[in-house]
C-alpha cells in the first residue's frame, strides 16, 4: 500500500465529489422530484442515480483498474487492489423531505482495509475527509480545512447520544437498548444517517449508534472517525464495514456502550 497512491485518490475524490454534489443539489427541494421504491422498499431518486453514475464514470476514467461498489449500481470488479465504495445520498428520506441532514459517502479500500473516506453534507456545505496516517479534516464552505477531532467526553451521563430512527431498533428487537442509551445520556437526538457520525468525528456529539448499517454506509466513516481520534465499531466491538451495524464514539465511552449493546 502506497500512501502517495491513496493521497492521489483522496485529492481526486474531493474534486469529483464536489461536482457530484452539484448534481444532487440540483434536485434538492424540487417539488417535481420523482421518488421510486427499490426492491427493499427504500426510496431512490434521479439524484442518487445521477450522482453515482457520474462518480463511477470519473473513477473508471482516472483509475480504470480499481473496483467499485455502489448502492445503486452494484459491484464492478478490479485488479489494482483498490476498491471504491459509494453511497451518493446517505439519508435519501431526509433528502426527499427537504431536510438538509443527508450526505454523500465515498470510501476507499486497499486489500479490504478501509484506507480513506470522504463525507460531504451538500446542503450545509460541509465536508469531512481522512486517510490513514494523514489525519481527519473538516472544511465548512470556502473556509480552510481544520483538524477534525472527537470530543474528550468520558461521562455517559454528560454525553450527547445520536441515532437515526426508532424503527432501526424495532427491526432488530432492541428497543431496550435505545431506552438505555437515552436514559443514560444527557441528551438524545435523532440527527441520523452519516451526519450523526460526522458530528461525532468533529466533536459536536459524543456517540452515535446505528442498529442497521450497510457496507456503503460504513466504509467511508471508519477512517474518518478513527483518524479523528475516535472509535468506529460494530455492536460486537469490531472495526469493520460489513458488520451490519455501526457505532461512532469517543474512546472513553466505548466499553459502556458495548455493555448496553450486549446486555
Amino acid at each position: 500500500m502506497d500512501s502517495n497512491d491513496i493521497q492521489k485518490r483522496l485529492e481526486f475524490t474531493l474534486e469529483a465529489s464536489e461536482r457530484a454534489e452539484a448534481i444532487v443539489m440540483k434536485y434538492f427541494l424540487d417539488s417535481n422530484l420523482q421518488v421510486q421504491l427499490k426492491g427493499d422498499s427504500s426510496p431512490v431518486t434521479v439524484a442518487d442515480r445521477g450522482a453515482e453514475e457520474f462518480l463511477r464514470g470519473k473513477i473508471a476514467q482516472e483509475f480504470p483498474d480499481d473496483a467499485i461498489l455502489g448502492e445503486e449500481f452494484g459491484e464492478q470488479p478490479g485488479t489494482s487492489g483498490y476498491r471504491w465504495i459509494l453511497d451518493p445520498i446517505d439519508g435519501t428520506k431526509s433528502f426527499i423531505h427537504g431536510v438538509p441532514l443527508f450526505g454523500m459517502l465515498i470510501g476507499l479500500q486497499y486489500e479490504e482495509t478501509c484506507v480513506a473516506g470522504i463525507c460531504r453534507i451538500p446542503a450545509l456545505k460541509e465536508v469531512v475527509y481522512a486517510r490513514r496516517g494523514g489525519g481527519a479534516w473538516w472544511q465548512r464552505g470556502d473556509g480552510s480545512p481544520v483538524r477534525a477531532q472527537v470530543s474528550s467526553q468520558d461521562s455517559m451521563e454528560k454525553s450527547l447520544f445520536l441515532f437515526t430512527a426508532v424503527e432501526g431498533f424495532q427491526d432488530i428487537d432492541r428497543m431496550d437498548a435505545l431506552e438505555k442509551f437515552s436514559t443514560a445520556s444527557a441528551l438524545s437526538r435523532s440527527w441520523g444517517d452519516c451526519y450523526g457520525h460526522i458530528l461525532v468525528a468533529t466533536g459536536r456529539a459524543d456517540y452515535m449508534v446505528d442498529p442497521l448499517l450497510a457496507e456503503w454506509d460504513a466504509a467511508a466513516l471508519i477512517p474518518i472517525v478513527e483518524e479523528a481520534g475516535g472509535v468506529f465499531m460494530t455492536w460486537s466491538g469490531e472495526s469493520t464495514a460489513t458488520g451490519g451495524n455501526g457505532i461512532s464514539t469517543t474512546p472513553a465511552l466505548r466499553d459502556e456502550i458495548l455493555k448496553i449493546c450486549n446486555g
